[in-house]
């Protein structure tokens, strides 16, 4: 997020009955918790359904099926005091693995290099803003609120 440029991504939402599967991340600028579904960029040559596939298999060592494109979120942001601009493929999926569906919590690395580990959980929209760590990127709450 340093370069001053739009970045491709993709997202894939996970459901489980009234759930979406939401990893948690920390932005220590704003001493904010926050969530966003699992996913991230687009790399150049890489087809957007191609790069979902491969950051779910870096993030959780997971294969996907019943892949479809949603729809298209564009997001401005600020995080750890750096100004992003983002566009969002917004995927819906299945993990091929079903007792990940089982797990209260799912462990999983962000970053093919570094590693970062994260933490992902089953929450409902509701436990989303309004004095709750907010789901990002903005209007994705609203967005799946329409779509579901």
């Amino acid at each position: 997020m340093t370069e001053k440029r739009i970045r491709p991504i993709v997202i894939c939402i996970f459901r489980k009955g009234d759930t979406i599967l939401a990893g948690e991340g920390y932005d220590s600028v704003k001493r904010e918790k926050f969530f966003r579904p699992l996913g991230g960029a687009i790399e150049f040559g890489e087809r957007a359904e191609d790069a979902m596939r491969r950051e779910i298999k870096e993030e959780i060592g997971a294969d996907l099926i019943d892949l479809r494109l949603l729809g298209v979120l564009e997001n401005l942001f600020v995080c750890e005091g750096l100004k992003g601009h983002e566009i969002v493929l917004v995927y819906d999926g299945r993990l091929a693995d079903p007792t990940i569906y089982e797990r209260g919590v799912v462990d999983g690395l962000h970053g093919v290099d570094d590693g970062i580990p994260f933490k992902a959980y089953w929450k409902r929209l509701d436990e989303f803003g309004d004095g709750n760590p907010p789901l990002y990127p903005d209007g994705l709450n609203e967005f799946l609120a329409k779509s579901c």
